[in-house]
Formats: structure tokens, sequence, C-alpha cells
């Protein structure tokens, strides 16, 4: 294994199954993008907003926290679109894809709307 990433470990009776945080952000942004009304992922630095911890991927910061995940999804929502409806969406279909393919729980999901796309 690469020794520049980050895995999240998971115990199994069998052994221990890792999964590089990029796999998880990746998940996280493609399930994301998929829900209607999200605009993209927001680009620059957040990580402020995250207490200076940097982003796993763009737009996404995934925790490995006692065997759950926690998700920050920062968000541009398209113009005309209900931001709580959309956030809600996406909370929702993110937790069921991450809690399907990996089979860790997932804690949150938080919803960090930054912007409006006009696209």
């Amino acid at each position: 294994m690469a020794e520049n990433r980050e895995y999240m470990v998971r115990q199994e009776d069998l052994g221990n199954i890792q999964i590089a945080e990029e796999v998880v952000a990746n998940l996280t942004t493609a399930t994301a993008l998929e829900v209607d009304g999200v605009g993209g992922l927001m680009n620059g630095n957040v990580s402020d907003l995250l207490g200076g911890k940097k982003l796993t991927a763009k737009g996404v910061r995934v925790d490995l926290e006692e065997d759950a995940l926690i998700v920050n999804l920062f968000l541009m929502i398209r113009y005309g679109c209900g931001i709580s409806d959309v956030a809600s969406k996406v909370q929702q279909a993110v937790r069921a894809t991450l809690e399907s393919t990996t089979g860790f729980r997932v804690n949150a999901v938080n919803v960090h709307v930054g912007g409006i796309s006009f696209n």
C-alpha cells in the first residue's frame, strides 16, 4: 500500500479491511453530484471552516471516529432549488451509499452550502 495515503481500518472476524480515505471521499463526491439540485463541490480553501483540518478531496472531509464515519461536504446548490431540501437528500444519499459500500456506520453527514451555481 502507498505510504502517503491515509486508511480507515475496520476489524472483521477474518482480519482487517483497509479503505483509503480518498476512496470514501470519491464515493461521497459521486453520490452528492447525482442528487438533483447539487451544482458542484466548493473550490478553494474551506479547511478554515474545519479548524484547519485538511480536506480529503475537493469539497469533502471524511473522518473516522470510534468506528463510524463523519463526513463534511462543501456544496454549491443550483439556483432555484430549495437548499434544505437538496441538503437533506444529499445527507440521505451519502449515508446510504457509504454504509452499503464500506460497511462503516455513518454518524453524520454535515452539508455546508457555500454558494449558488447558475448552470
